[in-house]
């Protein structure tokens, strides 16, 4: 595999890497639903391996030096870490509070508040298309949210844990940006494993380890990998190439819990699901049309 990605052109390259990290990340919800231990428990576990992983591999492709970089961030690399860490519990409490497709269909909702952050912070405009699209995403939201009402699996509670981690993870990214120069990838251990000894003096993560440390490896490696994968395929498409690509966990994630486990979203969180993922589908496709134009003509 390696030695066909070397081979491929960038843009293949990216799109191959990116369809990767979304694939390995798509069992993440399956292996919360899975894990037999308090939300928080798992939130630690979540953390700490994953972050583990992603340090030993930073260390040896690149040693210290990334991290070294890493303290050079300033204000906007302190909030990163702050934000990325806190999504790790945010999202495992949003998972065991609310039904899974919940979950990832607001997830789908980030590239609006992404917009919102950038105009805020950046000074960034908002284009037509944006708005028309955010308008669109908040009446899906409002479905989905309007469903957790009528549905045994899902609640509001989960779902604002899952609003909660979109702003989070859209305002790390916004603060990323502000320090373009500087690779935030060694930023993400630290959040993690950070954030899982935040969390290790208010739970006991060893007692349930020993009977289920497949299950908290085998997500931590998930996760990882994922992280990896992520990183690197986006640097050779472009966003809106990457936002359609994440879109496929929005509609693969529920399918696997719902093969695995059984677990039924309910009418409402479907029609709000695909309300949010084709306005989002449809605005990225625009932005992928208007751009090869000019190469058609």
């Amino acid at each position: 595999m390696p030695a066909q990605i070397s081979t491929m052109n960038d843009h293949a390259k990216g799109i191959l890497l990116t369809t990767l990290g979304v694939l390995f990340v798509v069992p993440d919800s399956l292996f919360v639903r899975l894990i037999e231990a308090d939300p928080l428990v798992v939130a630690f576990w979540r953390g700490m391996t994953s972050g583990v992983f992603i340090l030993l591999g930073l260390l040896i492709v690149q040693g210290t030096r990334g991290f070294r970089e890493v303290l050079k961030s300033g204000l906007p690399g302190i909030i990163y870490m702050f934000l990325i860490g806190s999504t790790a519990p945010g999202f495992v409490l949003a998972v065991t509070q609310t039904s899974v497709a919940n979950v990832v269909f607001i997830f789908a909702s980030m590239p609006v508040f992404s917009a919102i952050f950038s105009l805020i912070f950046l000074g960034e405009p908002i284009r037509r298309r944006m708005v028309v699209t955010m308008a669109v995403v908040l009446v899906g939201l409002g479905i989905i949210a309007y469903g957790s009402e009528e549905s045994e699996i899902a609640s509001w509670k989960g779902d604002i844990w899952a609003l909660y981690v979109t702003i989070a993870y859209s305002g790390a990214l916004t603060a990323v940006r502000m320090v373009k120069e500087i690779s935030m990838i060694p930023a993400i251990p630290i959040a993690y494993i950070g954030s899982a000894l935040v969390m290790w003096p208010f739970v006991a993560p060893f007692a349930v380890f020993p009977a289920q440390w497949g299950l908290f490896t085998g997500h931590g490696v998930f996760i990882a990998v994922a992280t990896c994968f992520l990183t690197m395929g986006p640097r050779y498409i472009s966003s809106a190439e990457v936002s359609l690509l994440i879109l496929l966990e929005s509609v693969l994630a529920p399918l696997l819990v719902w093969l695995v486990i059984g677990e039924d979203p309910g009418p409402w969180t479907l029609v709000g699901g695909v309300v949010v993922i084709g306005a989002l589908f449809v605005s990225n496709l625009v932005v992928l049309l208007r751009k090869r134009e000019p190469q058609a003509s």
